[in-house]
């Protein structure tokens, strides 16, 4: 019979072979993530760096009613 090392070689394989057409999306994917974790380091390290993102606070602005859609019926229906 086969052993647990023996099956988790073919479940490795099964896996990797159903897994080919993926590959490259998923590396990357990987790499892309890597660059923005890299990036982000960077600026939490030294934020006076130029170049690196910075947060900028906003304010909440009340909108005002801009006359349509409120269901006063300003316009005629026949």
């Amino acid at each position: 019979m086969f052993g647990l090392s023996e099956l988790v070689i073919i479940l490795i394989v099964v896996v990797a072979v159903l897994a080919v057409r993926k590959l490259p999306e998923l590396t990357r994917s990987a790499g892309k993530s890597a660059r923005i974790l890299k990036a982000e380091a960077r600026a939490a390290r030294d934020p006076d760096e130029p170049g690196t993102p910075r947060v900028v606070q906003g304010e909440t602005v009340e909108r005002e009613d801009p006359g349509t859609g409120s269901g006063s019926g300003t316009g005629t229906r026949g």
